[in-house]
């Protein structure tokens, strides 16, 4: 997503980001040309989706390290997934595949699960009251 200046037809720059305590966050952007500034603020639900997808408003503030996105993909201590609990997760919508994930890996690990199946995944859903997603 990107702010443009209606005036200079310009992309406004990142300014700030505040997180105010309740749960929602702020960002300030500005026009590099003009310096008209726009804020927005999201709802702490939205925060949170934010946050769970690991998006980082405002861009980095310090530099890529070698094989990060490899380092931040690999799940260390974690319960393994069988082949076809891989294909399940597979189908889950992109956007909200980590989450569901993690809420599975949660699952598997506070029982001392080693592997999660599609069996596993079913019996969770119902646990959890899942069961209508």
């Amino acid at each position: 997503m990107k702010f443009l200046c209606v005036e200079c037809d310009q992309q406004m720059a990142f300014a700030e980001r505040d997180l105010p305590g309740d749960g929602t966050l702020a960002a300030t952007f500005k026009c590099p040309k003009c310096g008209r500034v726009v804020a927005m603020l999201t709802n702490p639900m939205e925060t949170q989706l934010v946050s769970s997808l690991g998006v980082e408003i405002g861009g980095r503030t310090v530099p890529a390290e070698p094989f990060e996105t490899v380092r931040a993909n690999v799940v260390t201590g974690g319960p393994s997934w069988s082949a076809g609990a891989q294909e399940r997760l597979g189908r889950v919508p992109s956007f909200v595949r980590g989450m569901v994930k993690k809420i599975y890996a949660d699952y598997a690990k506070e029982r001392g699960i080693a592997e999660i199946t599609p069996s596993i995944m079913d019996t969770a859903r119902a646990e959890l009251g899942l069961e209508g997603m």
